[in-house]
């Protein structure tokens, strides 16, 4: 017993350990490039920041079910993926348009679904497809809110596609807390 949380705890140090070199490494990079503007910097730690939160969450389930962190590893990686990609090229134009500001609904509904569902299976289930059905609604709401808004290259249909990809990663994810017993 020992002997397993010690090796708990190497895996919780060496996490933390790359994850504040991260975060030194892009208040660097931003110091020297873009002096004066933290607000990317800021964003991309609370993205590393969110990573240790959850990489510690995953060390203190209580679930040995490989089900249940398959399916959290799934919901988990789109969630990264959205905000990776959000908020280094937006999705709605530029990562400059206010409009995409809207995408960091999706980690707070994940956020407070999980925290309410106390990570029970059928929580999680009706947390992500939550999460879906509001990623999905994204861009509706834009287009019906703001039509003069620039949707950059991709175009209309393009965020729509990739909105939907996004939802479906979410019910892929809600599909398999389904299926744990």
């Amino acid at each position: 017993m020992k002997n397993l949380q010690a090796k708990k705890n190497r895996k919780r140090l060496t996490v933390w350990a790359v994850l504040t070199v991260l975060v030194l490494i892009i208040l660097l990079v931003f110091r020297i490039t873009k002096p004066g503007s933290m607000d990317e910097s800021f964003q991309f730690i609370a993205l590393i920041l969110i990573t240790g939160c959850i990489f510690e969450l995953w060390l203190i389930l209580k679930t040995n079910n490989r089900t249940f962190r398959l399916a959290f590893f799934v919901g988990f990686f789109s969630l990264l993926l959205l905000g990776w990609v959000s908020g280094a090229v937006g999705i709605i134009g530029s990562e400059n348009n206010p409009e995409n500001q809207f995408y960091w609904g999706v980690p707070l509904i994940i956020f407070f679904g999980s925290f309410l569902s106390r990570l029970k299976p059928e929580g999680m289930k009706f947390t992500m497809i939550s999460a879906a059905v509001y990623q999905f609604l994204i861009p509706v709401a834009v287009l019906f809110n703001s039509p003069e808004v620039f949707w950059g290259n991709a175009g209309v249909v393009g965020v729509f596609i990739l909105n939907l990809f996004f939802s479906v990663l979410f019910i892929i994810s809600a599909l398999i807390f389904k299926r744990v017993n």
